[in-house]
């Protein structure tokens, strides 16, 4: 599947959702040549969006094209798939620019604010910009640690603690003139924490009552125009969110 992000093209032979194939097999994408030639950008990853729907958000937003390459789970887990014996620490997302291969959601992160300008102005800029952004990490931690562990027995201490989680996230928003988490423009950190606000309204649609600047902050995120066009996609409408359940 081809994403271009300014027209959301999706070339999938009639599918409307990523195709399924092996990430070890060349993706499979229809159109012309050049259209392959201009998405240089791939996502390895789970049919879900995880770790990196945030890098999705990126990029569209960036106005890049990028290819999916999609890993069956049940392939994963039952160790049938080649990419889990050369993945560095065994896991995906793999992303590729060109003959470029980096693992671990948030080096590709950063890889990509440093190539499209989204990591400060300064080093103390950048600096303050991955402090914020292993902020959202450790919401993002505790938020998997509920979803996958606590689910049953421990959601409502969760739900208790989440306006604490929240509150240096509206306080940072907040005292930043422009409207975005750190910085005068838009980073890498940005999508991050937005693609980790909305998860949490899923789970309590309520969270952000409280918050108005949070609110105002989201609003903003998804109200661009080209984030606008992906978050409308029927790609990410349809992917869920994590293995176990679409929420």
């Amino acid at each position: 599947t081809l994403f271009r992000s300014d027209r959301l093209i999706q070339r999938a032979a009639g599918h409307s959702h990523p195709q399924f194939h092996t990430p070890h097999s060349a993706a499979r994408t229809s159109g012309t040549s050049q259209d392959t030639m201009a998405a240089q950008y791939t996502i390895t990853y789970f049919p879900v969006r995880g770790r990196t729907e945030y890098i999705r958000y990126l990029l569209a937003d960036q106005g890049c094209e990028w290819k999916e390459e999609v890993v069956p789970l049940n392939e994963w887990h039952e160790g049938k798939c080649e990419l889990r014996k050369t993945a560095v620490f065994g896991q995906v997302p793999r992303f590729t620019d060109g003959d470029f291969i980096l693992f671990q959601s948030n080096a590709i992160l950063r890889y990509l604010g440093r190539k499209h300008d989204l990591y400060g102005k300064n080093d103390k800029e950048a600096a303050l910009i991955d402090m914020v952004n292993d902020g959202v990490e450790d919401l993002r931690m505790k938020y998997l640690r509920f979803f996958f562990h606590e689910w049953e027995t421990g959601k409502e201490k969760y739900l208790e603690e989440l306006p604490n989680q929240l509150r240096p996230f509206e306080r940072l928003v907040s005292q930043n003139p422009s409207g975005f988490l750190m910085g005068s423009n838009i980073s890498f950190a940005d999508y991050s924490l937005l693609d980790l606000l909305q998860n949490h309204l899923i789970v309590a649609p309520d969270c952000l009552k409280d918050f108005p600047h949070l609110q105002a902050y989201k609003d903003k995120m998804e109200a661009r125009p080209k984030l606008k066009a992906y978050l409308g996609s029927e790609a990410h409408k349809n992917r869920l969110i994590h293995p176990t359940r679409k929420m």
